[in-house]
């Protein structure tokens, strides 16, 4: 398969304070959007500014909608652990109406391990907390009785085959599948420590895998692959801001053991799974990577580069124009179904 879906990630990044970030993230959105994207994502952060600094996903969801009238909006992820599940269900319904049914919902039990303790939680229930709110909001979602009796006001159950789960492992693979649910894979994750050099290929396909094994019969794929795409009219700027962005995680990584002594930029690149340059460049890096012809989804990020707010417009322009169709992705005219490359 090639991505029928192609998407644009925000990780709200920009070097501003927190009321510009969300009006760039939405400007973001609108270009998109105007671009021909399918869907935008945005994640959810708490606390943590370097991370991105959005707590409050459908908030912001609600008024991107308002903005924009085709592109599918959704979360990648809410970290659903640290929510209330029913109230979770209640905003993902009514963002999910005033968009016109364009909400996607991904959803994980987050990898900021800190946060549990400011939400009074214990960070080793994560998985038990997700399994657990996940069902409820299923639930909640299909008109079922809540604890007490109560029904959600108002139920939408399309919304259950909206969910996608994102995950690390081929264990959280596999209950992605057997649920049904999309599978959310990152745009980089860390390398095992008996295989270091692991591509990214090499840790996904496995998950892939596990997915396409559990899926129900009869019940169509959603393999949605996050990655690093940075695209720029000189491949010389592109690296420029490359030594500036990347630069930031280099003590990360350092860390970790997953720089050698050579090009530091260089390094960074590879380490961070990141495809980086002019439309060509970015082409024949993603056409490497086996993981995306399994793919359905194609959802890309300017992070961990991040570049000025202009040149990721501009990124958005050239992977829409040039790197997408590229791949196999076709365009959807406006108000006619999605044709299949």
């Amino acid at each position: 398969m090639v991505p029928k879906r192609l998407g644009f990630f925000t990780r709200l990044l920009d070097q501003v304070d927190a009321a510009e970030r969300y009006r760039l993230a939405t400007e973001q959105i609108l270009h998109a959007e105007r671009c021909g994207f399918d869907s935008a994502w945005i994640a959810q952060h708490h606390f943590h500014e370097g991370e991105g600094g959005l707590p409050s996903p459908f908030v912001f969801l609600a008024q991107a909608a308002a903005r924009t009238s085709r592109i599918r909006l959704g979360t990648g992820i809410v970290t659903l652990p640290l929510e209330l599940p029913v109230r979770v269900a209640e905003d993902a319904v009514v963002t999910d109406l005033m968009s016109g049914n364009r909400l996607e919902v991904g959803v994980g039990p987050g990898g900021n391990l800190t946060a549990f303790t400011a939400f009074g939680l214990d960070a080793n229930d994560r998985h038990t907390l997700m399994d657990r709110n996940l069902e409820l909001m299923r639930t909640a979602w299909s008109g079922g009785a809540l604890p007490g009796g109560d029904r959600l006001y108002p139920a939408s159950p399309t919304l259950v085959d909206r969910i996608w789960q994102a995950t690390f492992s081929v264990a959280g693979a596999r209950r992605a599948g057997a649920a049904g649910d999309g599978l959310m894979l990152s745009r980089t994750q860390p390398r095992p420590t008996d295989a270091p050099k692991a591509s990214l290929a090499d840790i996904q396909n496995p998950m892939i895998d596990a997915y396409l094994e559990a899926l129900p019969r009869g019940r169509a794929p959603r393999i949605l692959a996050s990655r690093t795409v940075f695209v720029a009219d000189d491949a010389k700027e592109a690296m420029r801001f490359a030594e500036t962005g990347l630069a930031r995680l280099r003590h990360r990584l350092a860390a970790t053991g997953n720089l050698s002594s050579g090009n530091l930029v260089g390094d960074l690149i590879a380490a961070l799974d990141v495809h980086i340059g002019t439309p060509d460049d970015v082409i024949a890096s993603l056409q490497a990577e086996a993981t995306l012809t399994r793919a359905t989804d194609l959802t890309v990020q300017v992070h961990s580069i991040d570049p000025p707010h202009p040149y990721i417009l501009r990124s958005i322009e050239l992977v829409a124009e040039k790197v997408a169709p590229a791949l196999g992705w076709v365009k959807a005219e406006l108000d006619s179904e999605r044709r299949v490359a």
